[in-house]
């Protein structure tokens, strides 16, 4: 059996997915509260960024994956208009479920799917439904604007997922040549950052974690885990190898978190 890595720790990779679900499970609905403590509300920030770099046009196809409480999706909904369709995803539905609840309080009804990044059920370059659904909600049919996605989103989801490739490939797969995917993500930070940023990985994201969420331990998972993803050029490598013909690097806050662009061959 595969092993691969959840954390610092060493599992099967079949567990691993299960074992993110849980973590998710623990901490979604402290997740936008912590999201504020932990990041000093520069999460908003890199979001709305990575939401001008997106620069969604009415009438746009949109796949935000892992998209849990809603921020990328209710953003992109609102630029692509009623004419466009912006399909809001995750693995984890507790985290799926707060969101959508976010988004209707908006008068904002998402197509939402329960769904696996690398499996996603969506037709080669189509935005149509494949009938797979979640079981907090369903992906209606999109019939004459089964042309693939413009843009694919992933926010902070990436280094969670077991087999990276895997899903930057069903990403590729999805859009329509031409078409972009954005992974906002922690990455590897300049070299006079490395020591406060570990202090603060192992140090203040657990405790805040205990004190804030009651979860000490996820917020300790989540720190490794971001220790564990590829730095900027090993990401960018990778979606070169898995469909991007052209793939951009935008460092932010010294490069604790990096916005990767690709644009689909």
């Amino acid at each position: 059996m595969s092993q691969t890595h959840f954390g610092y720790q060493t599992v099967d990779a079949a567990d691993k997915a299960g074992r993110v679900r849980g973590v998710f499970d623990s901490v979604a609905t402290r997740y936008d509260l912590m999201n504020d403590v932990l990041s000093l509300g520069l999460h908003r920030v890199w979001k709305a960024y990575t939401v001008t770099v997106a620069n969604v046009q009415p009438g746009d196809q949109v796949l935000d994956i892992a998209g849990g409480t809603g921020d990328l999706a209710r953003a992109f909904a609102r630029r692509a208009g009623s004419s466009g369709r912006v399909v809001l995803s995750d693995i984890n539905e507790a985290m799926l479920r707060t969101g959508r609840d976010r988004l209707l309080d908006e008068g904002l009804a998402l197509p939402i799917a329960a769904c696996d990044a690398e499996r996603l059920p969506f037709s080669t370059g189509s935005a149509g439904d494949t009938g797979a659904t979640g079981n907090t909600g369903a992906i209606a049919s999109s019939g004459s604007r089964a042309s693939g996605f413009d843009l694919v989103s992933v926010a902070f989801g990436l280094r969670n997922m077991t087999h990276k490739e895997s899903a930057l490939r069903e990403m590729a797969r999805v859009l329509k040549p031409g078409g972009r995917l954005l992974v906002l993500e922690f990455s590897r930070p300049a070299a006079v950052l490395q020591k406060p940023y570990d202090w603060y990985s192992f140090s203040f994201m657990p405790l805040m974690g205990r004190l804030v969420a009651g979860d000490g331990d996820s917020y300790r998972y989540l720190a490794e885990s971001i220790r564990m993803h590829p730095d900027q050029a090993a990401l960018k490598a990778m979606m070169q190898n898995c469909g991007f013909a052209h793939v951009d690097v935008h460092n932010l806050a010294g490069g604790i978190v990096a916005l990767h662009v690709g644009v689909k061959c």
